[in-house]
C-alpha cells in the first residue's frame, strides 16, 4: 500500500523531457484517471494491476503522436487473462488533455493472483502498437511476442524488434488508503528511449511540434561524448529514482527529473494532462451493426425486440430497434 497522493500535485499527467544529444524520455503519473478507468468493470486485484501497468506504457508512448490520433495498445493472451486493450486518444485543436480509456477479457473463473504472478495470467500472446491517424490514412500495426516478466519488458522488446530503439521502462503500480476511504489506485512510470542519430532527433523535435532552433542551439553546447556512455549513465541515473517518487506525493517530476539528471544537458517539456474518456457513440453502434446481414441482426433481437450493445470501455448501453438500423425483423 502506498501513502495518500496530495491533491495539490500533478497527477494524471505525462511530462516529456530529453538528456544528452540523442535520448528522450516521458515521466508519468496515473492517479484519478486510472480508478475511472477501473471502476467501469469489477476486475479482479492482478488484472487492475497489468490494466495499470498497460495504461502507463500507452500514455508514455502515446504522447508523442500528433494531434487527434489515436494510438492503441492490444495485448492478447493465451491464458486465463484473454486481452487488455488500451486507447489513447491525443488532443483535438484547442483541447488541453489527452483521454484514455480501457479494459480487459478474462475468465470469470480465474483465480486472485499476487502482483508478482500477474503476467503469467496472460500465458503465451502478442504485444501490439496500432497508431490510427485519421480518415485518409493507412494504420500502423507493430507486433512483437509477450516476453519477459512485465509489460514494460515486452514494450521494451517491441521497440528494440520493430523500432531499432533501446528502450527502458521503470513502472510501479499500486494502492493507496486513506482513513475511512477505500483503497484507490495509483501509478507512476518513467521510459528512457534512444534516438539514433542528431537527424532522427531533429524528426522527433518537428514531430512533436517543439521549438527545433531553441533545442538544437542548447544541445549543441555539449561534447559530442560517446553514445553508449551516455545511454549507459542514463539508465544507471534512471534506476536510482524510488518506489516513492515514481507515484508521489513528495515530490513534482520535474523536481524528480532535475534530481535525477541535474548534472545532464537536461530539457524539461510543458506536461499534457491526462483524463478517462470514451467515443463511443449511437452513431458509432449504428455503423458497427450494419456490417451485419438481416439474418444476424435477427439473431442478436432480443424477446423485447431491441439489439442491445454494450461499450465494452465504459459500459454504456445502448438498445435499437432492427427498422432504426434498416432492417425488418
Amino acid at each position: 500500500m502506498f501513502p495518500e497522493a496530495d491533491p495539490d500535485l500533478s497527477n494524471d499527467s505525462v511530462l516529456n523531457f530529453m538528456i544528452s544529444r540523442n535520448i528522450r524520455g516521458r515521466f508519468a503519473r496515473i492517479d484519478k484517471s486510472l480508478n475511472d478507468v477501473l471502476a467501469q468493470h469489477n476486475y479482479p486485484e492482478s488484472v487492475s494491476y497489468l490494466i495499470a501497468e498497460a495504461i502507463l506504457i500507452g500514455v508514455m508512448i502515446g504522447q508523442a503522436i500528433k494531434l487527434r490520433w489515436k494510438l492503441s495498445l492490444q495485448i492478447r493472451g493465451s491464458g486465463s487473462l484473454k486481452l487488455i486493450a488500451v486507447d489513447y486518444f491525443s488532443p483535438t485543436d484547442g483541447e488541453r488533455s489527452a483521454s484514455i480509456r480501457a479494459y480487459a477479457k478474462f475468465d470469470t473463473n480465474m483465480t486472485k493472483k499476487s502482483e508478482t504472478l500477474a503476467f503469467q495470467l496472460l500465458g503465451k500472446g502478442f504485444f501490439a502498437v496500432l497508431i490510427d491517424q485519421g480518415e485518409g490514412s493507412e494504420p500502423y500495426q507493430g507486433i512483437t511476442p509477450l516476453t519477459g516478466s512485465s509489460l514494460a519488458s515486452c514494450a521494451e522488446t517491441y521497440f528494440k524488434q520493430s523500432e531499432q530503439l533501446s528502450t527502458t521502462f521503470k513502472i510501479i503500480v499500486g494502492q493507496s488508503t486513506s482513513t475511512g476511504n477505500s483503497a484507490t489506485w495509483m501509478g507512476g512510470g518513467i521510459m528512457l528511449q534512444q534516438l539514433p542519430s542528431m537527424k532522427k532527433l531533429e524528426t522527433s523535435f518537428e514531430e512533436e511540434s517543439l521549438d527545433t532552433e531553441f533545442l538544437k542551439s542548447n544541445l549543441a553546447k555539449e561534447k559530442v561524448d560517446n553514445d553508449h556512455e551516455n545511454w549507459s549513465r542514463a539508465n544507471i541515473l534512471m534506476n536510482t529514482i524510488e518506489e516513492l517518487e515514481l507515484i508521489g506525493p513528495l515530490s513534482t517530476p520535474s523536481e524528480i527529473l532535475h534530481r535525477l539528471f541535474h548534472q545532464e544537458s537536461l530539457i524539461i517539456f510543458e506536461s499534457q494532462k491526462l483524463g478517462f474518456g470514451c467515443t463511443c457513440s449511437l452513431e458509432k453502434v449504428k455503423k458497427a451493426l450494419s456490417i451485419y446481414s438481416s439474418k444476424d441482426i435477427k439473431s442478436m433481437t432480443t424477446e423485447d425486440g431491441n439489439v442491445t450493445v454494450d461499450c465494452q470501455f465504459c459500459g454504456q448501453h445502448y438498445e435499437l430497434a432492427p427498422n432504426k438500423l434498416g432492417f425488418e425483423v
